[in-house]
C-alpha cells in the first residue's frame, strides 16, 4: 500500500474508533456542588467527557463557579431568586472569622455553633426551594426523563441531586466526602466514638475518656442539628412531590456507589462498606511548567526557596490587621512568597512577597523550590500537598478543615495555628520558621506522599472504571447494604434483646415458682 494509503487507513480507522466510542458512551446528569467542590467534580467530569461520555451540568442562573459554556458538558440551567454564592458566603465568613478571632469561652464556642446552624439551615432552604422549582418545571422534568440518563453523579453535601435521581428512576453514585448531615461514612458505615472522631471535634483516633466525652457531644450535635434543622427540610419536599412513605434519609443512604474523597493514607483508620471506593487525591497531577513570570520569581529564591500561601476557594480576603501581621512576618524569611491574596495590598508588605490573584496552586506545589504550603486545610489543597510532599503551615477557618489538618499534623506533617494566635507573639512566623528548618516535617509528608502514590490504579482511573460499572450494570444494588431500611431497634438488635431478656426472666419465675411448689 502506497504512504498516502496508509495515512488514509490510519485516518478511516481513527474516525471509525472516536464514533464507536461516542456511540457507546453513556449520558451522565451531574448535580455538583458550587466553590471548591466544583473544582474536583469539573476534574472528574471533563475525565468523563475524555472517554466519551455525554454530560449534563444542573446550575442555577446565579451561579459562582459553574460556567454556562464549556466544552466537556452542557448545562442545566435553573432560574432562583437566592442561591449559594460569593456574596452568601462572605458574609457568614466575616462573622466566622470575629468569633474566632476572640476570647475562646463557652459562650464563642456556643456563638460558633449557632453561626454554623444558622449556615447550614440556610443553605439547605435554598437548596430545598431550588428542587422544588425543578419539581414544579413540568417541561424540565419531562426533557430530563426523555433525555435517558444513566445515571445522576452528585455530592451529596446537598440533597437536590439524591432527590432528583429518585425523581428519574436513575442510578445514583456520589462525589462525597461530605452528606446533607454530616461526614459520608456517618450515614452508611458503623461508626463506633470511641475512636471514630467527628467533624469539628478536633480529635484523632486515640482518644482520651473526656476526648470520648466530648466527641459523643459532637455527635449529638450532629444528630440534633440534621434531625431538627437540615433532614426536615428535605422530607418536606419528598412528601410533596414523592408521598409521605418515601423517607429522604433511605434516598440519601440508598446510593448505589459512594466515590469518597479520601483514603487511607490521609483518613483514619475505621470500618467502610463494599460500595465505598476510595479516590482520594483524584484530582492530583503532576506539576505543568509554571507561567514565565512565576517561574522566574520562584528561580529568582536561590538556595532558600519558596513559601506559598493560599486560603482556598471561599476565602477572597483576611482582615487588614491580620493580613498586615502576615505580612510582615512573610518580609522576615529569607524565602520568596507567592501569596494569593485579593483585597487592599497590606501596608507591611515586603519585597520578597508576591501577590497574585489566583496561582496555579497544583504546580507550585509540584516545583521543586517549594518549601513551605501555608493553607486553610480544605480537602483538595490538603491532599495537594501530600501528592506532592510539601509540608503545611494550618490556618483553619470553619468546619473540616481543622480536622483536615489534624490529620496531617497527627502524621508529623503539618504545624497547626488557630486565627486568635497568630497575630501574637511572632507566632505565625515561627510556626513557618520551625516547618522550614525542622526536616521531620519534610520527611513524613514524603512518605506520605509515596504511600499515597503507591497504588495499582490511579485514583481517577478507578473512579471512571466504577463509574462506568454502574452505567454497565444500570446499579451495584450486590454491594449495598440493606441496612439503611431496618428501624433503629432492628439495626441495633433491641428487639431481639428484649425477645431474649423477656424469655430468661420468664424462665426464672417459673424456676422460682416449681421450687416454691416443692417446698
Amino acid at each position: 500500500m502506497p504512504p498516502h494509503g496508509n495515512a488514509a487507513f490510519l485516518l478511516l480507522l481513527s474516525i471509525v474508533f472516536l464514533s464507536w466510542r461516542i456511540s457507546h458512551g453513556g449520558k451522565i446528569l451531574v448535580v455538583p456542588l458550587e466553590g471548591s467542590h466544583w473544582v474536583n467534580m469539573d476534574v472528574m467530569i471533563k475525565a468523563l467527557h475524555s472517554r466519551g461520555h455525554s454530560v449534563d451540568v444542573v446550575r442555577t442562573d446565579k451561579s459562582w463557579y459553574i460556567q454556562d459554556d464549556s466544552p466537556h458538558y452542557k448545562t442545566i440551567t435553573v432560574p432562583v431568586a437566592e442561591a449559594f454564592n460569593q456574596d452568601f458566603v462572605k458574609v457568614i465568613l466575616e462573622r466566622i472569622i470575629a468569633i474566632e478571632r476572640g476570647e475562646s469561652t463557652a459562650l464563642s464556642f456556643a456563638s460558633l455553633q449557632v453561626e454554623m446552624f444558622t449556615a447550614m439551615y440556610n443553605v439547605h432552604r435554598i437548596m430545598c426551594r431550588m428542587a422544588t422549582i425543578m419539581f414544579n418545571d413540568k417541561d424540565l422534568m419531562s426533557s430530563l426523563k426523555e433525555s435517558k440518563y444513566d445515571l445522576v453523579l452528585t455530592d451529596p453535601a446537598w440533597g437536590v441531586g439524591i432527590m432528583l435521581a429518585h425523581a428519574l428512576e436513575l442510578p445514583l453514585v456520589y462525589n462525597v466526602r461530605w452528606i446533607t448531615s454530616g461526614e459520608g461514612h456517618l450515614a452508611i458505615a458503623p461508626s463506633p466514638l470511641s475512636y471514630i472522631p467527628m467533624t469539628t471535634s478536633g480529635f484523632s483516633d486515640k482518644m482520651t475518656f473526656m476526648q470520648r466525652v466530648k466527641n459523643f457531644i459532637f455527635a449529638t450535635i450532629l444528630q440534633v442539628q440534621d434531625r431538627f434543622l437540615i433532614s426536615p427540610q428535605y422530607q418536606a419536599v419528598c412528601d410533596k412531590f414523592f408521598g409521605p412513605e418515601i423517607r429522604y434519609n433511605d434516598l440519601l443512604q440508598g446510593a448505589d456507589l459512594w466515590l469518597m474523597r479520601v483514603d487511607f493514607v490521609f483518613e483514619f483508620p475505621r470500618p467502610t462498606m463494599p460500595n465505598v471506593v476510595y479516590m482520594g487525591g483524584f484530582q492530583c497531577k503532576p506539576a505543568k511548567p509554571l507561567p514565565e513570570h512565576l517561574e522566574e520569581f520562584v528561580q529568582s529564591s536561590g538556595e532558600h526557596g519558596v513559601v506559598i500561601m493560599s486560603m482556598g476557594t471561599f476565602v477572597s480576603q483576611l482582615p487588614a490587621d491580620l493580613t498586615n501581621e502576615m505580612a510582615a512576618a512573610f518580609a522576615k524569611l529569607p524565602q520568596k512568597v507567592i501569596w494569593r491574596h485579593k483585597g487592599d495590598r497590606p501596608a507591611a508588605l515586603g519585597n520578597n512577597t508576591l501577590l497574585v490573584d489566583w496561582m496555579p496552586q497544583n504546580d507550585l506545589l509540584g516545583h521543586p523550590k517549594i518549601k513551605v504550603f501555608v493553607a486553610h486545610g480544605g480537602t483538595n489543597g490538603v491532599q495537594e500537598a501530600i501528592y506532592h510532599g510539601v509540608p503545611v503551615v494550618g490556618l483553619p477557618l470553619f468546619f473540616d478543615q481543622y480536622d483536615n489538618l489534624l490529620r496531617l499534623k497527627e502524621r508529623g506533617a503539618a504545624k497547626i495555628l488557630t486565627l486568635a494566635t497568630v497575630d501574637k507573639d511572632d507566632n505565625f512566623l515561627k510556626a513557618i520558621q520551625e516547618v522550614l528548618h525542622e526536616p521531620s516535617y519534610r520527611t513524613n509528608v514524603q512518605r506520605l506522599s509515596r504511600l499515597h502514590r503507591d497504588q495499582p490504579m490511579k485514583p481517577l482511573d478507578t473512579a471512571l472504571f466504577w463509574i462506568e460499572f454502574v452505567m454497565r450494570h444500570k446499579g451495584a444494588a450486590h454491594l449495598r447494604t440493606e441496612s439503611y431500611r431496618l428501624p433503629w431497634y432492628s439495626y441495633h438488635s433491641v428487639d431481639v434483646i428484649i425477645v431474649i431478656l423477656t424469655l430468661i426472666c420468664m424462665l426464672e419465675i417459673k424456676v422460682i415458682y416449681m421450687t416454691f411448689n416443692r417446698q
